[in-house]
């Protein structure tokens, strides 16, 4: 059977449905992370009030406002339900540094991934050299692509699970070659960026297209564009 959509084309009408009030919280987790695909990974890395550094993975995490500059993580507690030391760590000194994942720095960020103990450097584990942060009492992790050195906008408790902390970006470090610093573009082929999947999947940046958005007048003229190769990243020109 087929029903018609939003454009009058016709597409199966078969679906398997799911009323999320009656799901456990691990079946509302596995259908989320099996379709909101792919995910950003952000490295984190925090300090304590101790001087310890910290660092983990965290798919749950997008950027949702450039003016000002917002990144958003999903920390998940502890299943004791105490705080991880990333949320305590970001609570007691209102900062951290977000690290894209490269392909470069998968196998260390797998380390930091490991359920260690509370007070246990990860950073160190995982063999990531650092840099002291210019503006955020977190180290920033040399090999990664790009560091995004945040300061604590808001935090915000939802249930009994995880919650939402809000970055204000603050200072930023990319890797020279990966962006054209007069005109800001990031040349997403040397970032390798790696996107996060359901259960233990993750996926490849590499094979990219452009489809560049419409206008009304072109729509209504029927100039649909076609998707075309990844226009080339073009460096700035050497300075004199």
């Amino acid at each position: 059977m087929t029903a018609p959509n939003g454009n009058g084309s016709a597409h199966s009408a078969a679906t398997t449905a799911f009323d999320f009030a009656a799901l456990t919280a691990r079946e509302r987790y596995k259908l989320l992370i099996g379709a909101v695909i792919p995910r950003p990974i952000a490295l984190v890395t925090t300090v304590s009030k101790e001087g310890i550094a910290n660092a983990a993975p965290f798919s749950f995490f997008n950027c949702l406002s450039a003016d000002p500059a917002i990144l958003a993580l999903g920390v998940e507690y502890r299943p004791s339900g105490a705080q991880k030391d990333t949320g305590r760590n970001i609570r007691e000194t209102l900062g951290f540094t977000v690290h894209i994942v490269s392909e470069a720095i998968l196998a260390a960020m797998n380390v930091c991934a490991v359920p260690f103990e509370p007070g246990v450097d990860e950073l160190h584990e995982a063999g990531l050299a650092t840099a002291p942060g210019v503006k955020a009492p977190s180290p920033r992790i040399v090999a990664a692509p790009v560091a995004f050195e945040c300061r604590l906008h808001t935090s915000l408790g939802i249930g009994n699970s995880r919650e939402i902390i809000l970055g204000e970006v603050v200072y930023a470090h990319f890797h020279a070659d990966l962006v054209n610093s007069d005109n800001h573009h990031v040349d997403p082929v040397a970032l390798d960026a790696i996107g996060r999947l359901g259960g233990h999947g993750y996926s490849l940046t590499r094979e990219m297209f452009d489809l560049p958005t419409m206008s009304l007048a072109q729509w209504q003229a029927g100039s649909i564009p076609e998707r075309v190769p990844h226009a080339p990243f073009v460096p700035a020109p050497p300075r004199r």
